[in-house]
């Protein structure tokens, strides 16, 4: 992997639609050049599937609530057991196997305390699986994004170039200063 490929990356991350031709204005290729860097990029796995990211809020899905699952034993069987609960619940956007006190943390999105009741005292707490649930609810959102860090994809000579460019472009450090 390249800077170019880099460069096409970071562009489809902000912008997944982006076509071939506005991607080699972004990354200084053609845009048969980029179409070749993306379809390899696809088929190595690092583009993993385009989607349109879809407003929760405007679609009446009010609340964002992460819950702290404990099982009740700690087996292969009853992991399993939990793994399918929660694969069928359409409300859980992401699910983590952690270290620490809680088993898993669950991140749900729904539409009001009353589906967060029926969430947790309906469908995890009496599932045989678990022991002790624990739930958060989200105040307010600080930051959103699904862009991945790239930056370490960059050789450090290729890093350490831009760099000595962008200085030469701003001001001396003596003018700097005294502004």
């Amino acid at each position: 992997m390249d800077q170019f490929d880099v460069k096409l990356l970071q562009a489809l991350q902000s912008d997944g639609r982006l076509s071939n031709f506005e991607l080699a204005d972004i990354v200084g290729l053609s845009a048969s050049q980029c179409s070749r860097r993306r379809a390899a990029l696809e088929d190595a796995g690092a583009i993993a599937s385009y989607h349109a990211h879809l407003d929760r809020e405007a679609l009446g899905l009010g609340i964002v609530v992460f819950v702290q699952v404990t099982l009740a034993t700690h087996s292969p069987d009853n992991s399993r057991r939990f793994l399918k609960l929660i694969e069928s619940l359409e409300e859980v956007q992401e699910a983590y196997a952690l270290t620490g006190e809680a088993d898993y943390l669950i991140k749900a999105t729904i539409t009001d305390l009353k589906a967060l009741s029926r969430l947790l005292n309906e469908v995890f707490l009496p599932h045989d699986s678990v022991a002790h649930v624990r739930s958060s609810i989200v105040l307010d959102r600080l930051k959103q994004t699904s862009q991945l860090p790239l930056g370490h994809l960059i050789p450090a000579e290729t890093r350490a170039a831009e760099g000595s460019r962008s200085r030469r472009k701003g001001s001396s450090p003596r003018s700097r200063r005294s502004s």
